[in-house]
């Protein structure tokens, strides 16, 4: 067995599709990293990529991805610090070749085989399936030489744990080691979450003085992970916001459903770990101890679920109850009445108030169907005719619009013996994990 190495230092650049465009220059300009990582993908990206790759098959990736490396990558190679994104979404070889087409002389490795459509005997017309595989492929292409890594869809811990088994040279039987990487993956996959970002105590922090300039950009976190998988959380220094154990715990019970978390590689043991202020943006994560991963895989599928649309009135002045009574009245009775609606409830305008949108209320109608043309003009047509014909001050917050596609998210899983994990390196060659 090697030496233990240092810990390996890991940046993160994105919690998702549409984070901050300039934070990969930042990370790789305020200081020393090992490896920068990023997580673009949630439920609903898999669902944005797969409606892409309805108009055109070449996409199905994150194109912010492509625009940072364009701008960064020859600086990624300068200093030495390897990149790994599960920003391939649905294609992550398109967007290795679409790497390989900016000539940087970057070594691109990508990871797939995550995609099980045509596997689910309960989602024929799925739009998107995908498992949600491991580091291992990770690691193996880093071990290849690989610059630059893409995956689909591997967990969001993953891009922070292949990194680490690569470094510390760990094996499927290092649980405690790999239940510590989950650990401090799941703490900066999602960005500045870890460092104030949506923290319910930010104002305490402020108003303790802890943040010196609430405007100043939250810095994106770092996981300074030791061989045995104890990890510091910290940020670049100058970089806004602040790390505290308050920080890592509030991310620390994001997306979590109970003490047991389960993770392609290992189950983490969540009241097992131990958290400590170390110093000022700076927080130890330690004992975590790791079982056996769980025997199937989880997939996230999208199905697309039809058509919808809507249209929201303004009530003003008088008489609101009776004026969204009225029009609620008259455009119900000119729709089928098998079509799919939801009225909003609406809020109560400020007394007495100086400007007109603060004395007004919001009445919104979405309607949803199988059949476009239901949620089109049939819909919209009927509501707007409405402008002349029905309470004081009638308008809408804007034009008629047209229906839009929308997707149903169901989760299931997959036995593992069904998913090819595989991991296509540098040199051209392939290997399954």
């Amino acid at each position: 067995m090697p030496e233990p190495k240092d810990p390996i230092k890991i940046g993160n650049c994105s919690g998702f599709y549409g984070d901050r465009i300039s934070a990969m220059r930042e990370m790789l300009e305020g200081g020393p990293l090992d490896v920068l990582t990023g997580d673009y993908l949630a439920e609903l990206t898999m669902l944005i990529l797969g409606k892409d790759t309805l108009r055109n098959p070449d996409l199905g990736y994150a194109k912010t991805f492509l625009r940072q490396a364009e701008d960064c990558l020859a600086l990624a190679l300068e200093k030495g610090v390897r990149i790994v994104s599960n920003a391939g979404g649905l294609n992550p070889r398109g967007l290795a070749e679409a790497l390989e087409r900016l000539d940087t002389g970057a070594r691109i490795a990508y990871v797939d085989g995550d995609d099980v459509r045509g596997k689910l005997e309960d989602f024929p017309d799925a739009l998107t399936a995908n498992a949600y595989l491991g580091g291992f492929g990770i690691a193996r292409a880093l071990e290849a030489g690989a610059d630059v890594v893409v995956t689909g869809r591997v967990t969001d811990a993953a891009v922070v744990m292949g990194p680490a088994i690569w470094w510390h040279h760990w094996t499927p039987a290092d649980l405690d080691a790999l239940a510590g990487a989950v650990v401090a993956g799941h703490v900066i996959e999602c960005g500045t979450q870890a460092t104030g970002g949506n923290f319910a105590g930010l104002f305490d922090a402020i108003d303790a003085g802890l943040v010196a300039d609430p405007t100043q950009p939250f810095g994106f976190p770092i996981a300074e992970i030791a061989a045995d998988g104890t990890t510091v959380i910290t940020k670049h220094p100058g970089t806004g916001g602040l790390v505290t154990v308050d920080t890592v715990t509030a991310q620390l019970f994001y997306e979590i459903q109970g003490s047991s978390y389960l993770n392609p590689d290992v189950t983490t043991d969540l009241t097992s770990i131990r958290l400590r202020q170390l110093g000022p943006d700076r927080v130890e994560i330690s004992g975590a101890r790791g079982t056996e991963p769980p025997e199937r895989l989880k997939v996230a599928v999208n199905q697309l679920g039809g058509w919808r649309n809507q249209v929201e009135f303004v009530l003003t002045g008088l008489d609101l109850d009776r004026k969204a009574a009225l029009v609620r009245a008259q455009v119900e009775a000119a729709l089928p009445a098998d079509l799919q609606r939801s009225w909003s409830a609406w809020r109560a305008p400020a007394p007495d108030s100086p400007t007109e949108e603060g004395a007004a209320a919001l009445l919104r109608l979405t309607v949803w169907s199988a059949d476009e043309q239901a949620v089109g003009r049939a819909f919209t047509g009927p509501a707007i005719e409405l402008v002349l014909a029905s309470y004081a001050g009638f308008h809408v917050t804007a034009p008629p619009g047209k229906p839009s596609a929308y997707g149903v998210y169901r989760p299931t899983y997959v036995d593992r013996g069904l998913v090819e994990h595989t991991v296509h390196l540098p040199d051209g060659s392939t290997e399954v994990i």
